[in-house]
C-alpha cells in the first residue's frame, strides 16, 4: 500500500476509512428521514381515505379494520395458524350454545301450548256460545277452582260472594274429613303412599285435607267433589240439578290453558249473545 503523505511531504494518517463511515452515516440518516417522511404521508393517506370511507371497494370493514391496525403499527399480514381459544372463553361459548338451544326448546313448548290452547278455546267457544255463555278467566295461582266458585257465588248472589276462596278451601277440607271413608279410597288411587313411611293412609289423608286448607296447593276432583255437600247457602246450591237454574255453578274445566298444568275458570252469560 503507497504511502500517503501531506503537503509537506510527511507521513499522515489514512483518512479513508473515516470518511467512507461519515458518508454512510450521513446516507443512513437521509434515508430514514426519507422513509419517516413516507411513513407520515402514507398515515394521512390512510386517515383521509379512513374518513372518505371505501365505498368503491366491497370489502368496506374488512379495509377498516385493516387501515386501524396499519395506523396503530399493527400488521395486516394473514397470521399464520389459529390463536389459541383460553378455557374461559371456550366455558362462555358453551353457555351461549346451551342458552340458545334452551331459548330454541321454549319457544317450541310455547308453540305447542299456546297451539293447544287455541284449539281447546275454540272447543269452549262452540259448546258455550250458542248457550248465550262466555267464559271468565280466572288468575293462575294455585286458587283457581275456589276462585272460580267465589266467582259463581258473586255472580248467584248479585254482588259479592258470602264465601273467599281462603273460606272455601276451609270448608272442603272439613267436609272431606267428616266424609273421610267416601273421600280415602279415592285419594289413596289418586297418590301414591311412600312406603318407607310410618304414617298410615288415614294420616296421609289428614296431611292433606291440611294442605287444602292452608297452602295454594291445585284442587282436584276430590275438593270438587265436595262442593256439592258443602253447606253453603241456597244460591250455590243446584236446584234439582236443572242447567237453567240460577243456583247452578258453571265452572270450565282446561288442560291446556297454561304450562304449570290443569286450570279452572268461571263461566257466565254473555250479555252480547243474543240466544
Amino acid at each position: 500500500m503507497a504511502d500517503v503523505q501531506d503537503i509537506d511531504g510527511k507521513p499522515c494518517e489514512e483518512k479513508l476509512p473515516s470518511t467512507s463511515l461519515k458518508h454512510e452515516t450521513r446516507e443512513m440518516l437521509s434515508r430514514h428521514r426519507k422513509e419517516i417522511s413516507q411513513l407520515q404521508n402514507k398515515e394521512i393517506e390512510l386517515k383521509k381515505a379512513a374518513a372518505k370511507g371505501f365505498s368503491h371497494n366491497g370489502n368496506d370493514k374488512s379495509n377498516t379494520d385493516n387501515l386501524v391496525k396499519a395506523i396503530a403499527g399493527v400488521s395486516v399480514a394473514p397470521q399464520q395458524g389459529h390463536p389459541k381459544t383460553s378455557k374461559g372463553a371456550k366455558r362462555r361459548e358453551k353457555r351461549a350454545q346451551q342458552e340458545a338451544a334452551r331459548e330454541q326448546r321454549i319457544q317450541e313448548e310455547q308453540s305447542s301450548i299456546m297451539s293447544d290452547r287455541m284449539i281447546e278455546g275454540e272447543k269452549f267457544e262452540r259448546k258455550l256460545k250458542p248457550l248465550g255463555f262466555t267464559i271468565k278467566e280466572i288468575k293462575p295461582d294455585g286458587h283457581c277452582l275456589y276462585r272460580a266458585v267465589e266467582d259463581q257465588l258473586s255472580l248467584q248472589s248479585g254482588g259479592s260472594s258470602p264465601y273467599a276462596y281462603q273460606e272455601l278451601r276451609e270448608m272442603a277440607a272439613a267436609y272431606m274429613r267428616k266424609h273421610a271413608s267416601d273421600f280415602l279410597p279415592f285419594f289413596l288411587s289418586e297418590n301414591v303412599i311412600d312406603g318407607d313411611s310410618d304414617d298410615s293412609p288415614a294420616e296421609k289423608f289428614e296431611d292433606y285435607c291440611k294442605e287444602v286448607e292452608s297452602t295454594a296447593a291445585w284442587g282436584g276432583q276430590l275438593e270438587l267433589g265436595s262442593f256439592p255437600n258443602v253447606e253453603m247457602g241456597k244460591e250455590y246450591k243446584s236446584d234439582g240439578g236443572s242447567s237453567s237454574s240460577t243456583g247452578t255453578i258453571w265452572l270450565s274445566y282446561h288442560k291446556h290453558a297454561f304450562g304449570l298444568g290443569e286450570h279452572y275458570n268461571s263461566v257466565f252469560p254473555d250479555l252480547n249473545i243474543q240466544v
